[in-house]
Formats: C-alpha cells, structure tokens, sequence
C-alpha cells in the first residue's frame, strides 16, 4: 500500500467515526454534504479521492472543522 493511499483510508476513517458518531446513514450525510452516497462510501473506505470542496461540504455535514477530518499521525520514512 502507498502513502497516497494510506492518507486516504485514515481520513475516511475520520468521516466515517464523525457519521457514526452523529447517527447519520450515508443517504443522509449526502443530503447534508450535497455529496453522491456512493461516493461518501467511497470516500470512508479510501476508495475514492476528492477535490477540495468536498472536503468543506463532508466537514459542514459533518458539523466539524475541516482539519478534524485530517486528525492522524503519518507514518515513519
């Protein structure tokens, strides 16, 4: 696995325990974010990446700072 994608799936981690955490299913993150639920699956699972905007609308769905969903530690060179 690349670092790439290790980023990915530990910031869909974030998404994915802030949805929990507000009981949201992913149709209704969707509806919040303006985001496809699809792609918010995606997104959790690291599948998928995103431009800058989405990263705004999941963090205003999410009712968190943008920078909360990039709370994680990088990995040792």
């Amino acid at each position: 696995m690349n670092g790439h994608q290790t980023y990915l799936e530990k910031f869909g981690e974030n998404v994915l325990k802030r949805r929990i955490e507000l009981k949201l299913s992913y149709r209704q993150l969707a509806q919040k974010c303006d985001i496809d639920f699809s792609a918010i699956s995606k997104i959790e699972k690291g599948q998928k990446s995103f431009e800058f905007q989405t990263i705004i609308e999941l963090a205003r769905g999410l009712e968190i700072h943008p920078k909360e969903l990039f709370d994680f530690s990088f990995p040792e060179k």
